[in-house]
């Protein structure tokens, strides 16, 4: 059996733009163990919840940011202890231009979901790039780590584009393998 170093340097190996020591799936256990978004909560109020949440996408997708805020915002009314309608208007806000609301709901959204599941790594995908955007490098990194560890690909690769170093590192030792593989090509 193959320990979690062991793991890591063969992704790292075979998927050379991932960071090393991201393993996919690492965190499965810890997501089995997670509270299910639904647990909880009355199933006909998640149920009006959610379908205020997929109106209030619709809106933002045709372009009506207003109706959406409002939408999402009676989701939060409705079940105010959910997390996923909180990262739907962060981005809504952020559409807006009210980056400091948006992270008020981020904040919010993570909170809610202890860091975990589909709403905290979406959360910190939002909150990193919003850090990104405003120079804030390390803050903008902790967040992606923390997305990339719930699964996050884009979070992996945004990880990557931080440390041009790791990227660097990787393609020397993709190059290495392929001259160990064949050796008479070059």
């Amino acid at each position: 059996m193959a320990t979690a170093n062991d793991r890591a340097v063969l992704q790292t190996i075979f998927n050379p733009s991932t960071p090393f020591g991201d393993i996919p799936g690492l965190d499965e256990e810890e997501e089995e163990d997670a509270q299910e978004e639904g647990d909880g909560f009355a199933p006909e109020l998640l149920e009006q919840a959610r379908d205020l949440e997929l109106q209030g996408v619709s809106a933002a997708e045709s372009g009506d940011v207003s109706a959406a805020l409002e939408r999402f915002g009676e989701a939060i009314r409705l079940l105010p202890q959910r997390a996923s309608a909180y990262n739907n208007r962060a981005q809504a806000l952020r559409l807006r231009g009210d980056v400091a609301g948006a992270l008020r709901d981020l904040d919010t959204a993570i909170a809610l979901s202890r860091g975990r599941g589909r709403a905290a790594c979406q959360s910190f995908v939002q909150r990193g790039l919003i850090h990104r955007l405003q120079a804030r490098e390390e803050e903008a990194r902790q967040d992606f780590e923390r997305a990339a560890r719930l699964g996050s690909s884009f979070a992996r690769r945004q990880l990557v584009l931080l440390n041009p170093y790791s990227a660097l590192c990787n393609q020397m030792l993709c190059q290495m393998l392929g001259q160990l593989r064949n050796p008479g090509s070059e």
